[in-house]
């Protein structure tokens, strides 16, 4: 709270001019290490998490010594581990650490997911840039940013700065941007040395899934490679297991930034198969009960409507679902959204705590239940729980044979934020499995 307080007397252009020479000075601490890598941005708004992992494991399948840094995980070769900081891009100092120890351990690539809040400290200075990948824009992050405009341009500054960064042998520079996006064309409009498109609705994408078929079990697409390669047109089938649109745009992305950066269609076919879902990310937790339960972090209304949308794939009873809101000041307005949408879709509404920082927690969950009242009666299918272990025990405890508990907004997240700038360990998962011991069902891991 006093450094949010300080930061608030500083006027804008001091406090920038800081952040952004605290940036140079971290990665000539560092020796610049993004200069001995081949760096992919991934910027939007969802789906950064799951592309900037995807990519990922792309490269490695195809052979690659790969490390990335992101919201739910950190990556260096070999090492891998849990991201616990609550931020989805580290601190600039933090952030050449991690590339620099990626060169140590002889990585080719790095897999940076850069949010518009790291971007407008300017944590993404000093960073080379190759590729730079925009998912999708939807409304968030808004009382931060000062606006939707200023949210977007603040992602705009990575496409802006792409062709500045320092060239690396054989790798030109790119910009991948999802072309089904009403904001495309200002992703599109900044200088790259090549623009690759990418999309299910939009024709003109360069890399265009057809024939698409999902099922519970995954989906499946073709994509005609003549657009992105020097041969006749070939259409190549993929697959993979994640179900859902969204998991099929993240892996149009992933597919776009993996042929930015010279991947052949074959190897990209065979990482494209090997992919499995990111933790925290519509992950099923099955102990043995007689019905469904699913963590996903979806904390905004764009994210929850894609959900939704991928449940439909599924077979299930009702949907008991469990969800919260951030406090902290983040997003004010979508908590009476969160509250409606859930009264629409769920048969159960179950409020609980979330990351309520230093606001009310009980003021928040009351804000998201003001959403649901009208469709949903409080004590019949609506409840107030504040304890977020307590509210999964209450979801646990009504399922019914085939029905759904649904259990959103933190993921996999490992901590949870509260007053006073704690962070208490926390995880959804865990908790889940908590719930279902207590009825009797536990799985031997």
């Amino acid at each position: 709270m006093v450094k949010t307080s300080i930061r608030k007397m500083i006027p804008a252009p001091v406090l920038g001019a800081y952040h952004y020479a605290l940036a140079v000075v971290a990665a000539l601490a560092y020796g610049r290490p993004s200069r001995k890598l081949v760096v992919i941005g991934v910027t939007g708004t969802n789906g950064k998490s799951t592309t900037t992992e995807y990519v990922g494991r792309i490269l490695e399948s195809a052979g690659h010594r790969v490390g990335w840094t992101g919201t739910t995980s950190f990556k260096v070769a070999d090492r891998e581990w849990t991201n616990d900081r609550k931020m989805t891009m580290l601190g600039r100092f933090a952030t050449q650490r991690l590339l620099a120890d990626m060169v140590k351990a002889g990585c080719e690539y790095a897999v940076v997911e850069t949010s518009s809040q790291g971007i407008a400290q300017s944590r993404h200075v000093g960073i080379d840039y190759d590729v730079a990948v925009f998912t999708n824009l939807t409304p968030e992050h808004i009382e931060s940013h000062g606006g939707f405009e200023n949210y977007k341009k603040a992602k705009g500054r990575l496409f802006a700065a792409l062709p500045k960064g320092r060239r690396k042998s054989g790798q030109e520079k790119v910009s991948v941007v999802n072309v089904d996006d009403a904001h495309a064309e200002y992703f599109l409009s900044f200088d790259a040395d090549e623009k690759i498109g990418f999309g299910l609705k939009n024709g003109r994408a360069d890399i265009f899934a057809t024939d698409v078929a999902m099922s519970s079990k995954g989906t499946t697409f073709s994509v005609d490679t003549q657009r992105l390669s020097d041969s006749a047109t070939q259409r190549l089938s993929f697959s993979i297991s994640p179900i859902g649109r969204f998991n099929l745009m993240n892996a149009l992305a992933a597919i776009a930034a993996c042929r930015a950066v010279g991947l052949s269609w074959e190897k990209i076919q065979a990482g494209i198969a090997s992919l499995r879902p990111v933790p925290g990310r519509f992950e099923s937790i099955a102990e043995g009960q007689p019905f469904s339960v699913i963590v996903d972090y979806a904390p905004e209304p764009a994210a929850l409507s894609a959900l939704y949308d991928a449940l439909d794939l599924i077979d299930h009873g009702r949907i008991i679902h469990v969800l919260g809101s951030t406090g902290g000041g983040r997003d004010v307005a979508r908590r009476r959204v969160l509250g409606e949408m859930a009264a629409e879709h769920d048969d159960v509404v179950i409020v609980t705590n979330e990351d309520p920082y230093d606001d009310d927690p009980m003021g928040i969950v009351r804000e998201v239940a003001e959403g649901a009242r009208g469709r949903r009666v409080e004590g019949k299918d609506l409840f107030l729980i504040l304890d977020r272990q307590e509210a999964i025990d209450k979801a646990v405890e009504l399922a019914e044979p085939g029905d759904l508990v649904l259990l959103t907004g933190k993921g996999c997240e490992p901590v949870m934020a509260v007053a006073n700038g704690r962070k208490i360990p926390w995880d959804d998962r865990d908790a889940a499995r908590k719930a279902l011991a207590k009825r009797g069902y536990a799985a031997h891991r």
